[in-house]
């Protein structure tokens, strides 16, 4: 079938598939091109979104694409990076200033069909350190901004020419913190691009079977399955496609898995008939050698996918089925943050994006049916193939399971830059009444499509969730260095803390499996297991005061898609639950609750 189309071109931000995603759940096929293009490759596009970036448009990166897009009359929305491209464009002018991300008000300066049926002022999310400060003499300012408190923001934040059909929106109206983000892409698409709807999941379904059965041809597939919703998926539409008899399926325990959790998979894939060839490794001796003394994070993310493909590898020779394809539940934020595409940075490498599968995939040794998929989209796909609602449901689970929940370090404290931060943050803690110590060590975060390897800060004192959620957004949008800020549940402000030397052992990943099991039934007793979307808990080896123990950090938090999130307020008698049952596990002294959004925080430490 034919469907109308919208052309994104990715300049390689973070949202640029997202951005394709919120159009196709409009019912319309969204495709992304290459800045590089030819223009010949526009041919049958109703519109184009351009997308953010990682570059910086008023230092002039990544400038040299293909600009006859801008000579095709087809109507152009410009998100971010591409907002301020348009600008320069036709005639404006961006400066390297006014830095924003996370939540900020759009003032709408009148009516306009890309704001169709929305209010005067809207809340949006930035994530950006360049600003348009002029545009060319055919546009005209459609919105400014300003902060959530009414502070001062910026001008033009949304600009357009109707005589151009060319459009800019500052802030990113894909992600779900725009709260009617989905609403204006929906006016550019239908208002002004004039298109019609017409995908539908259910049509995707059929189409990922016909393009299943054409890549695999008489050939077979062999799926490692962990048992979340992704790896299920991929296994159920595979085993669709092809039919279950040409469908391997392996479960590896590396023991790096939640309390009980293989037994609970194996009898999973059972239920759903996909047990013919079902295959089990207790792989955990392997894997825990291999991760012997490895302390960085991509160092333990490499390992961990370079020993599930030899795991895969040796389990394949025994079975005698070395020609089948691997399969996986790759869902698109995994390439993205690994840097899949030309300018994606790498924000952190995924288990199934190391060197050796990256290989295989250039050798067409691999199939993915979901790659193109968010975790919503993953999800209504699951209910259209009849898959238990608990099992689409379940709380996103990363690939190298607890390896990346279960921090390590060599016990040297990272106090780089100290100097220059811990004054600062000192006085936003007091500004808003709180104790506020810089940690000694690092997560990985992301600020305007940017790896941000850097300090969390540590909160402590009783505030309204508002405060302490308020002086974290000061912290990390306005503090060089800081990227994540967490809430002591402890009884006193700690005054000092040291890293600890700490590898991946048994005893510390027994400790993190009971920790993440107190969460998980904590959860479900409250009723809150449904509605917060996931909820890591992360062991960090640091003594806070000369305790003599490690950190549980919990960290809760509202998503859709993995793009964005943002943390969750639990109720005082859940949190009470958790310091009885947590602080009494062997090794464990601190406690505390992650209250960083993504941007700038990604959802897992590591």
């Amino acid at each position: 079938m034919d469907h109308d189309k919208i052309a994104v071109i990715d300049f390689g931000g973070q949202y640029a598939h997202l951005i394709a995603t919120k159009v196709r759940r409009q019912g319309v096929l969204a495709e992304i091109r290459q800045p590089e293009d030819p223009i010949e490759a526009y041919a049958g596009y109703r519109g184009i979104i351009v997308s953010g970036s990682p570059s910086l448009a008023s230092q002039g990166e990544d400038s040299d694409y293909t600009k006859g897009v801008y000579d095709l009359d087809l109507p152009m929305l410009g998100l971010c990076f591409g907002h301020q491209e348009i600008a320069k464009h036709y005639g404006g002018q961006v400066i390297h200033g006014g830095r924003q991300w996370g939540k900020s008000n759009l003032h709408l300066t009148g009516e306009h069909d890309l704001f169709h049926g929305l209010g005067p002022v809207e809340q949006v999310w930035m994530s950006h350190y360049d600003s348009v400060s002029e545009v060319g003499p055919e546009f005209r300012e459609l919105g400014y901004s300003t902060t959530t408190d009414g502070g001062e923001g910026h001008r033009f934040a949304a600009i357009g020419s109707d005589s151009l059909k060319r459009y800019g929106f500052q802030f990113h109206a894909e992600v779900d913190d725009t709260l009617n983000g989905d609403r204006m892409l929906a006016n550019f698409v239908f208002r002004i691009c004039g298109c019609t709807a017409s995908w539908t999941m259910e049509g995707y379904i059929e189409e990922q079977a016909e393009a299943l059965r054409v890549h695999v041809g008489d050939e077979s597939v062999f799926l490692l399955v962990s048992g979340g919703v992704d790896s299920t998926v991929a296994a159920v539409l595979i085993g669709r496609a092809l039919g279950p008899g040409r469908l391997h399926l392996l479960h590896i325990d590396n023991g790096l898995m939640r309390k009980d959790e293989s037994r609970k998979v194996l009898g999973l894939f059972s239920d759903l008939g996909l047990d013919e060839h079902l295959h089990f490794v207790d792989g955990s001796d392997v894997f825990l050698g291999a991760l012997e003394g490895a302390i960085e994070p991509e160092q333990k993310r490499r390992i961990i996918g370079d020993t599930f493909i030899d795991v895969f590898q040796a389990e394949a020779r025994r079975l005698d089925i070395e020609s089948h394809l691997l399969g996986q539940g790759t869902i698109y934020p995994d390439p993205i943050e690994t840097g899949g595409t030309k300018r994606a940075d790498t924000i952190k490498t995924h288990h199934n994006r190391v060197p050796i599968i990256e290989q295989m995939i250039a050798e067409g040794k691999v199939v993915e049916p979901l790659a193109e998929l968010y975790k919503t989209e993953v999800r209504e796909l699951g209910e259209w193939l009849g898959i238990p609602r608990d099992v689409v449901w379940r709380h996103p689970f990363p690939g190298p399971g607890l390896g990346v929940r279960l921090l390590c370090n060599d016990g040297q404290a990272d106090r780089s830059g100290f100097e220059t931060i811990e004054p600062e943050v000192a006085k936003v803690g007091s500004t808003f009444g709180l104790g506020a110590l810089v940690l000694p060590i690092r997560s990985v975060g992301v600020k305007a499509d940017l790896r941000a390897y850097e300090h969390p800060v540590m909160l402590s004192g009783e505030a309204p969730w508002e405060r302490l959620v308020g002086a974290t957004s000061v912290l990390t949008a306005d503090v060089p260095g800081i990227n994540r800020c967490i809430w002591n549940l402890g009884p006193a402000a700690p005054q000092s803390a040291r890293p600890l030397p700490a590898t991946v052992t048994r005893n510390r990943l027994d400790t993190l499996r009971e920790a993440d099991h107190i969460v998980m039934e904590a959860l479900r007793r409250h009723d809150l297991y449904d509605e917060i979307w996931q909820c890591p808990t992360v062991l960090v080896p640091l003594d806070l005061d000369a305790s003599g123990g490690e950190l549980v950090v919990v960290r809760p938090v509202h998503s859709q898609r993995a793009m964005t999130a943002q943390p969750v307020e639990l109720p005082a008698a859940l949190l009470d639950e958790l310091r009885e049952g947590i602080l009494a596990l062997p090794g464990v002294t601190s406690l505390a609750l992650d209250l960083t959004s993504k941007p700038p925080g990604t959802i897992e430490w590591e």
